[in-house]
C-alpha cells in the first residue's frame, strides 16, 4: 500500500480550524492535495500554531475576503492572520497567482508569505521572492522548517509590539532624557542582542537579504 494511502487512512475527513490561543500564531495553509494539507496542518500544530486550511487560492481569498464577496469571507475584523503558506502548482489560481493578489491588498501585503513546491525550478523561485514571498519551500516541508518560520514570525510579532510601546511612553513623558525609559532600555536590549535575524530555513533555496 502506498504511503499516502495509508496516510489519508489515518486521518480525519473534515477540515477544521484548529482551536486558539490569544497569543497563538495563526497560519492559512492553501494547498489542493488533501495530504499536503494533513502534512503541514500536523507539523503547524505540533509547533503550537493555529491553523486554518483551505484546498485553492480562490478559497483563501474568500477566506481573507479578498473576493469580492462580503458573503463568502469571515473578515479580518474578526480573524487574524500571522503567516500564508500557499503551494506552488494549484489548478485554476496558482500560489504565485495567490501572492500577488496578497501583495496587491492595502490590509494584507505585510503578512509574511511562503511558496512550497515539490519542483526545484529556480526561475520560479525567483519569480515568487522578487513578487514578495517570504521564503520558498521545497516539499516536503519539515518540521524545523515550520519552527523557525515561527520564530521568525513571532520575533517579528515582539518587535512590532516593542515600537508601539516606546511610541506611546515618548509622546506621555516630557523629561529630556527618554532613552532612559524602561521600555527604551528593553528595546535597546533586544536590538543589542540580536539585531540581524538568521534564516529563516537551512532547506529555503534563496532569500531576499541574498539577492540584495
Amino acid at each position: 500500500m502506498a504511503g499516502g494511502e495509508v496516510l489519508r487512512q489515518n486521518l480525519p475527513e473534515k477540515l477544521e480550524e484548529s482551536p486558539s490561543g490569544a497569543n497563538e500564531l495563526h497560519v492559512l495553509a492553501v494547498d489542493d492535495s488533501l495530504v499536503d494539507r494533513k502534512v503541514i496542518e500536523r507539523l503547524l500544530k505540533i509547533s503550537s500554531c493555529k491553523v486554518t486550511v483551505v484546498e485553492s487560492g480562490t478559497r483563501a481569498l474568500q477566506y481573507l475576503g479578498l473576493d469580492g464577496d462580503k458573503k463568502s469571507s469571515i473578515g479580518f475584523d474578526s480573524v487574524k492572520v500571522n503567516l500564508i503558506m500557499t503551494d506552488y502548482s494549484m489548478p485554476g489560481m496558482t500560489g504565485y497567482d495567490l501572492l500577488k493578489k496578497i501583495k496587491e491588498s492595502s490590509v494584507f501585503r505585510e503578512i509574511p508569505v511562503v511558496i512550497m513546491s515539490s519542483e526545484n525550478i529556480l526561475t520560479r523561485i525567483d519569480r515568487c521572492l522578487e513578487e514578495g514571498a517570504e521564503d520558498f519551500l521545497l516539499k516536503p516541508v519539515k518540521l524545523s522548517d515550520v519552527r523557525r518560520l515561527k520564530d521568525f514570525i513571532m520575533k517579528g510579532e515582539v518587535k512590532e509590539g516593542e515600537k508601539r510601546c516606546c511610541k506611546r511612553s515618548r509622546s506621555e513623558d516630557c523629561s529630556p532624557s527618554p532613552m532612559t525609559h524602561p521600555c527604551d532600555s528593553s528595546l535597546l536590549s533586544s536590538l543589542s542582542s540580536s539585531s540581524v535575524l538568521s534564516p529563516l530555513s537551512p532547506s529555503t533555496l534563496s532569500s531576499k537579504k541574498s539577492r540584495l
